[in-house]
C-alpha cells in the first residue's frame, strides 16, 4: 500500500493507538503488488465498510465501486493498460491511494491479515510475505508492529467493528505467516455468525457445490438453472456470497443490501427439516424480523417439504426449456421469422465465429459498453436499467474466469470486430444452459444467428434441451423466450417462513 504518512487512522472509529506506518514509502511506490489484481473476483480485493464507504465517495471514488453501501468489498476496474483489475482508489500513474487518509481498514492492516486457520475455527494474524518488505527487515520488527495491532484489535469499538463486518476475515493463506491466535476475536465472531464455520464462496469451493448438487438427485436435465454453482458465482461481485454445513447440508447463503438470504434450499440426501431450522434460525439472527430472510429457487419436488413445515411460497418467473434439436432445425411455419433473419445474416455478413479467448476480454467490453447504449437508447424500463447496470461486474467475472468456470464461450467477428458474444454451461450431460448473449443491435438477424449457432453446437455435443433461463419479468424477453416455444415452464418457488418466531 502506497503511503505518505506515520498513523494508522480508522475511518470507522479513530484508534487510541497510533501506529507508525512501518512498510516504508520508497518500498510502497516501487512494490507492483498491493492494489492490483488478476481477476476482478479476487477474495483479497479491499472491503469497505459503511461509513468507509461514504469516506470514499467524499473522496471522489465512483459509486459504482461499492454494490453494498452498508459494506462491501469494492468492484475492481480494469487496468487501462494491461490485463488485470485494479483499487478503484489506485493511481497507476503514481502508484498511490487516491484517497489514502481515509482508507479502510482492511487497507490499513496490511501487509497484516486477519484470516481463519485451515481448519476454520481460530481467527489469526499474520504477515502477507506477498508483501517485499517481509524479505528485507527482521522478523522481531514486525512482530512488534504485530503487537501494536493486537492491541488495537481489543479495543472493544474495533472488536466489534470487525465482528459485525465477517468479510474483514480472510481465508487461510499459506504464504501467510502466523504471528498470533486471536482467540478474543474467534469467540466474539462466533458469538455473533454462529458456531458452524461460516466460509466465504469462492472458485475453490465449485466442486464442493457440485458434488453435493450430484448427490442430492435434485439436479436432473428438467431442473432450474440455478442448480449450477457458475449461476451464483457469476453474481460474486456485486453480493457477497457465503456457505456452511449445517446437520449434513451444504448451505449457500447470499448478503445483498437488503439483508441475507438462501439462494438455494439447504444441498443434501434426505429431510432438509433440520438443516433448514438451523439456516432459517441464522437468517433471523442475522435479519431481525426482516422480511428479507428466504429460501429462492425452491423446485417442484421440495414444494410439499415446505408447504408440510409451514412456509408461505410465492412463485417467480420460470425458466424456458426447449427441446434442442428444434432450435436447431428451425423448421416449420413457428420459426420461419428466426430462419429468414439468420439466412439474411449468412447472406450479407462476412463472419466468423470462433471460441472465446480471454484476449477477447477487451473487446467484449468495448461490445458491452455499446450495447448497454442500444439497449438505454431503445427506451429501457428502469428495472430493466438496474438489471443491465448491475450485470457489468458479473460479465467481468464471466470474461476473467470462463476457463475456470468450465463455460463454453464463442464470438461472432464481422470484418474482425468483435460484435458478438455469448457463454452457457452443462447443467447436466443433457441439458444446456445459456447464460448470457450480448449481440450488436445494429446488425440483423446477429442475435438469432448467435443463438442458433449455440444450439447447434450444444446438439453436436449431446444437448437433449436448451435451458435460456427466465425472464427477469421483462415483456420484450418474455415475448423473445416466448418465440421460441418452450416445451416447459419450469416452474420457480421463492419460500418464506410464515412467522418469524
Amino acid at each position: 500500500m502506497s503511503a505518505n504518512t506515520g498513523e494508522l487512522v480508522g475511518a470507522f472509529v479513530t484508534p487510541p493507538i497510533a501506529l507508525p506506518q512501518l512498510v516504508p514509502s520508497r518500498t510502497c511506490l516501487q512494490c507492483d503488488v498491493c492494489c492490483r489484481f488478476p481477476d476482478p473476483d479476487s477474495a483479497l480485493r479491499p472491503y469497505f465498510t459503511e461509513n468507509e464507504i461514504t469516506q470514499a465517495l467524499a473522496g471522489g471514488i465512483e459509486a459504482t465501486a461499492f454494490p453494498n453501501r452498508l459494506g462491501s468489498q469494492v468492484i475492481l476496474v480494469p487496468e487501462p493498460h494491461g490485463e488485470g483489475y485494479l483499487c478503484p482508489a489506485f493511481d497507476a500513474a503514481t502508484s498511490t491511494c487516491r484517497i489514502y487518509e481515509q482508507r479502510p481498514l482492511d487497507c490499513q492492516l496490511y501487509p497484516l491479515a486477519l484470516m481463519w486457520n485451515e481448519p476454520h475455527d481460530q481467527v489469526l494474524l499474520g504477515w502477507d510475505t506477498k508483501c517485499p518488505f517481509m524479505r528485507e527487515e527482521i522478523p522481531g520488527e514486525i512482530q512488534r508492529h504485530a503487537d501494536r495491532v493486537m492491541a488495537l484489535l481489543d479495543q472493544p469499538d474495533i472488536l466489534d467493528h470487525v465482528v459485525a463486518h465477517p468479510r474483514l476475515i480472510g481465508r487461510f493463506q499459506e504464504d501467510v505467516v502466523v504471528l498470533a491466535l486471536l482467540s478474543r476475536l474467534t469467540d466474539a465472531v462466533a458469538k455473533q455468525w454462529g458456531t458452524a464455520p461460516l466460509h466465504r464462496f469462492t472458485l475453490d469451493d465449485i466442486p464442493r457445490m457440485t458434488t453435493v448438487l450430484d448427490r442430492s438427485g435434485w439436479r436432473h436435465a428438467q431442473s432450474l438453472a440455478a442448480y449450477s454453482p457458475v449461476y451464483h458465482y457469476m453474481w460474486n461481485g456485486l453480493l457477497a456470497y457465503w456457505w456452511m454445513e449445517l446437520e449434513g447440508a451444504f448451505c449457500l447463503f447470499a448478503q445483498s443490501p437488503d439483508g441475507w438470504f438462501m439462494p438455494l434450499p439447504p444441498i443434501g440426501a434426505g429431510s432438509i427439516d433440520k438443516s433448514l431450522c438451523g439456516a432459517m434460525g441464522l437468517l433471523r439472527r442475522w435479519n431481525g424480523d426482516s422480511p428479507v430472510s428466504r429460501v429462492e429457487n425452491v423446485p417442484s419436488q421440495l414444494v410439499s417439504e415446505f408447504e408440510r413445515l409451514g412456509y408461505r411460497l410465492t412463485p417467480k418467473e420460470p425458466d424456458y426449456l426447449y427441446r434442442a434439436t428444434d432450435l436447431e432445425a428451425l423448421a416449420g411455419d413457428r420459426y420461419r421469422s428466426q430462419r429468414a433473419l439468420c439466412n439474411r445474416f449468412e447472406r450479407e455478413q462476412p463472419f466468423e465465429v470462433s471460441t472465446y479467448q480471454v484476449g477477447d476480454r477487451q473487446d467484449c467490453r468495448a461490445l458491452l459498453a455499446d450495447w448497454s447504449r442500444q439497449k438505454q437508447a431503445e427506451g429501457l424500463e428502469s428495472f430493466g436499467a438496474m438489471l443491465l447496470a448491475d450485470a457489468a461486474s458479473a460479465h467481468e467475472v464471466i470474461w476473467s474466469q470462463a476457463s475456470a468456470l468450465r463455460l463454453t464461450g464463442k464470438v461472432v467477428k464481422i470484418h474482425g470486430r468483435l460484435c458478438a458474444y455469448t457463454f452457457g454451461y452443462w447443467l447436466t450431460s443433457r441439458t444446456f444452459c445459456v447464460l448470457l448473449e450480448v449481440a450488436d443491435r445494429t446488425v440483423p438477424g446477429l442475435a438469432q444467428y448467435l443463438f442458433w449457432e449455440t444450439c447447434r453446437m450444444a446438439v453436436a455435443e449431446g444437448a437433449e434441451y436448451i435451458n435460456t433461463m427466465d425472464d427477469a419479468g421483462l415483456p420484450g424477453l418474455r415475448a423473445s423466450k416466448q418465440a421460441y416455444h418452450p416445451i416447459i415452464l419450469i416452474p420457480n418457488v421463492a419460500a418464506f417462513p410464515a412467522c418469524a418466531s
